[in-house]
């Protein structure tokens, strides 16, 4: 199943520690050699359960693609193998490896897949059962939104009482914990969680009417066809005789209970993780399901990769006695491969001295010494971090980039766009229809949609079924009527352009955008030229989009598109679009920074209440601060050569300054620490 993401440009792989080989004949002959014995072990080991506790920057994407060609040079069909990874980046820095190693003119090749891709293929041709339709509609968040705010409306429940985000919150656990709706209400904790049970019933019905699902579906849904219709599963198992996971440690339930379905027949599923790196509990990541591997596989093999290829040893050393105090993981020591200096620890009166102190040595490394500015990151814990360091950059002129900004996927004239799209292809799909019925104008007043919308759900009817009643009552003018019926015509035609087979999708998409004349919508939202071309520019991008998709796929169909657009907009893979490669400094939250590496890391606001956070602090739960650990963990690993630690001594809280305490996790790291810095000074980098 291809990850192609057709609006966002990957860059090449990041840098991975140990050269990607781009010699070898196919199915890896020569290229063990260039494996370490742990490495080697690993991707000799070809069936039965096997967990590979990778390490940081330990080499796991190595040895995932060296494993899947060494399958097929034992003699397994590409065609049975699936690898199965968490982003559209990675899978795609995978496929990139396996075509140098398997040789690009390969016919058949192993199906690597992110977890949503995977559920949507096996849910095309499967969900029917469920009663949706194969052509289901992906939400995002935008229609999500849309979709709880109308469910908190239909039982009367103002946006005071409960908001639509924390009504998707709460539906997102349910579903992540693999609990439907009709079973929601057993689960309640307090009012609002029986509020929320009750609009999650509303939400699912009106997901289930519009023919469409929100990404927790794909994942529950697909496991509901799995213990509910043994046929389907079946069908699934025979396809694939070897299954690996990625990033085991942040599987959540669905994934785990989907994994586990799959691989019942013949057991020959290799997972890669690092429970020391499991760092989203919040959005429904369970690190027992690494951890418990053994007993879930009884008989499983267990490899350790712990030769770290990325950091200095001086950098190693502090995150083992970091990661050490932790009880809840698996016993493994990270072993580091080159030399460099002592990391260094500093504290600063208050919060502007330490922006200013770490912009200050930036701004050094960048003009005077020509450190690449791309080279540097910044993290921090709290998305409020930030602001005061940006400030210090823009004043001493550094570029920096912010990562975790708008997406382009939520710009306004992107969601009317797809909206538009999404209607085409599920004329059901209420939420689309909403959003782009008077976009651009057409005489529709929200108050006539808002009559006809109520007169819709009372009469269990669609919105256009009810005009020609809604008229007849003088609930909304002949006026209104005529335009609702033009704009219907207009869908009815477009539907047809764009099912016409063999027909140019992005051809058809911009005639559509020229009728409706969008252009006068971007004039009335923004009345500056600049911002209008720059808007106009969007639209445009969303046209090349579909040219590219069309170039690419075997068969282009407008379905396709709108399923590979969803899955490359729910992935927060941060570094996977072009500002990233742009010569700046990076400022990122420590959860965006996973799975990248710097040659120069600064990690700042090392304070009790910020690194642990606070939440942490104060949950009675003893895992919360050991998350933050890991957190904290991954930050350090992060950096390649230079890593630098900040903290306050005062901090600005409410409008007063306080006294802050450094981080717990710079005392645990302390020995290690104090040890390296009396072997010299700690320099300026």
């Amino acid at each position: 199943m291809s990850s192609y993401s057709p609006f966002l440009s990957t860059p090449a792989g990041k840098p991975g520690g140990q050269p990607t080989p781009t010699t070898g004949r196919p199915g890896g002959g020569a290229s063990l050699n260039e494996l370490n014995p742990s490495q080697r072990d690993a991707v000799t080991t070809l069936s039965g359960p096997l967990l590979v506790l990778a390490g940081a920057g330990t080499g796991k994407t190595r040895v995932i693609t060296f494993r899947m060609a060494e399958l097929i040079r034992q003699g397994i069909d590409p065609n049975r193998i699936l690898s199965v990874t968490f982003t559209n980046k990675a899978a795609k820095e995978m496929q990139e490896r396996m075509s140098h190693l398997l040789g690009r003119k390969l016919k058949a090749k192993p199906t690597i897949s992110t977890f949503h891709s995977l559920c949507v293929r096996i849910l095309r041709e499967e969900i029917e059962i469920l009663g949706y339709p194969k052509a289901f509609v992906i939400y995002d968040r935008g229609d999500q939104e849309s979709a709880a705010r109308k469910a908190l409306r239909d039982i009367r429940i103002s946006d005071a009482a409960m908001k639509p985000g924390d009504l998707i919150s709460r539906v997102s656990r349910w579903k992540m914990d693999g609990i439907l709706p009709e079973l929601a209400k057993d689960f309640v904790t307090d009012d609002r969680d029986f509020l929320a049970a009750t609009a999650y019933r509303k939400y699912q019905q009106s997901l289930r009417a519009a023919g469409a699902v929100d990404f927790d579906d794909l994942l529950l849904l697909t496991a509901q066809l799995f213990e509910e219709f043994p046929e389907v599963l079946k069908r699934c198992q025979d396809r694939f005789d070897h299954v690996q996971i990625d990033e085991y440690q942040d599987t959540n339930e669905m994934q785990f209970q989907i994994v586990g379905a799959l691989v019942r027949p013949h057991r020959n599923l290799c997972v890669v993780g690092d429970d020391d790196q499991s760092i989203y509990g919040w959005r429904g990541a369970e690190v027992k399901h690494i951890l418990g591997f053994q007993q879930q596989f009884p008989g499983a093999k267990v490899v350790r990769l712990q030769d770290n290829y990325r950091c200095t040893h001086q950098i190693i050393e502090v995150a083992n006695q970091l990661v050490h105090h932790n009880r809840g993981r698996h016993e493994k020591t990270l072993v580091a491969h080159k030399d460099g200096v002592a990391v260094a620890v500093k504290p600063h009166p208050d919060e502007q001295v330490e922006a200013e102190a770490v912009v200050r040595e930036i701004s050094y490394l960048v003009k005077e010494l020509e450190v690449p500015p791309q080279d540097i990151a910044i993290l921090f814990r709290t998305n409020e971090q930030p602001r005061i360091f940006e400030m210090e950059l823009r004043r001493v002129q550094v570029p920096y980039h912010l990562v975790g900004g708008q997406s382009f996927f939520d710009r306004r004239e992107v969601r009317d766009m797809m909206a538009y799209l999404k209607l085409l292809s599920c004329p059901t799909d209420e939420v689309s229809l909403l959003r782009i019925i008077n976009v651009p104008t057409r005489g529709i007043g929200d108050s006539s949609v808002e009559k006809l919308l109520n007169r819709a759900v009372k009469s269990g009817r669609k919105l256009f079924e009810v005009v020609a009643d809604a008229v007849a009552e003088k609930e909304i003018t002949v006026k209104t009527a005529a335009a609702i019926e033009k704009f219907r015509q207009l869908m009815d035609e477009y539907r047809e352009r764009f099912s016409v087979p063999g027909g140019r999708l992005s051809a058809t998409f911009e005639s559509l955008i020229e009728v409706i004349d969008y252009e006068s919508e971007i004039e009335k939202q923004y009345k500056d030229a600049s911002q209008q071309l720059a808007r106009t520019a969007v639209i445009e991008e969303c046209v090349t989009a579909l040219h590219q998709y069309e170039q690419r796929a075997h068969r282009p169909n407008l379905t396709e598109f709108l399923e590979q657009s969803s899955l490359a907009g729910n992935d927060r893979d941060f570094g996977e679009n072009d500002d990233f490669e742009k010569a700046a400094v990076k400022l990122m939250t420590l959860h965006s920074a996973k799975g990248l590496e710097f040659p120069r890391v600064y990690l700042v606001g090392w304070e009790e209440g910020i690194l642990p956070h606070q939440r942490s602090v104060d949950d009675e739960s003893p895992t919360a601060v050991e998350e933050e650990r890991r957190l904290a963990y991954v930050g350090i690993t992060r950096a390649r050569d230079f890593l630098t630690i900040s903290h306050a001594i005062t901090r600005m809280k409410w409008g007063k300054r306080r006294e802050s305490v450094p981080s717990r996790f710079l005392r645990e790291m302390y020995v290690e620490i104090a040890k390296k810095n009396a072997a010299g000074p700690t320099t300026d980098h």
